[in-house]
């Protein structure tokens, strides 16, 4: 990530190796667990794509890039603790990639397993159970029951399903049935 940064970073803003070397930072360090690092990283990098994409240049603040983005500064958020941030943006990527490429895509099916994580995570079972009745019979539907992606949605399924307090037997015996 450094290297790549150093090469790049006299460059102008507006140069493209430049805006691609700030991600290739920013993904270093949250790699090697320096969130955050990777957080001021994502932001400068978030800031500087808004400002060039207002200028009309596509290729600073396409959606897909900018949702990308978004998601990676999410999970930044995430590493450090700032919960509400994180939900807040991984909503807003779900919702960006329903939008953009629809509810059968393998990106937007990946950000909503993102976003059941969390909200399990965080207690919000009610809201990922229901995220995950939606999404994993698409998931299962569109890239198959035995793909990593569909198999972890359907843990995550089970582990909200085993974490809601008014849990019944029979959603206890639902987990371990998708658990099987």
């Amino acid at each position: 990530g450094w290297a790549c940064w150093k090469t790049y970073v006299g460059r102008p803003e507006t140069d493209v190796d430049r805006g691609m070397a700030m991600g290739v930072l920013a993904n270093g360090l949250a790699s090697a667990d320096h969130h955050e690092d990777a957080v001021s990283v994502y932001e400068a990098e978030l800031s500087m794509r808004q400002r060039l994409g207002a200028c009309g240049s596509a290729f600073w603040a396409s959606e897909y890039t900018m949702l990308t983005l978004y998601s990676n500064l999410a999970r930044a958020y995430q590493r450090v603790e700032r919960f509400d941030e994180s939900l807040r943006m991984r909503r807003d990527v779900y919702s960006g990639f329903s939008k953009l490429y629809g509810e059968q895509h393998g990106d937007t099916l990946t950000v909503a397993s993102n976003l059941a994580n969390l909200l399990v995570d965080l207690g919000r079972i009610e809201e990922a159970k229901a995220l995950l009745r939606k999404t994993n019979p698409v998931a299962r539907r569109v890239i198959g029951a035995s793909h990593e992606l569909t198999l972890r949605m359907g843990w995550t399924y089970a582990l909200a399903l085993y974490k809601d307090d008014g849990a019944t037997l029979a959603d206890l015996r639902e987990a371990v049935t998708t658990f099987e």
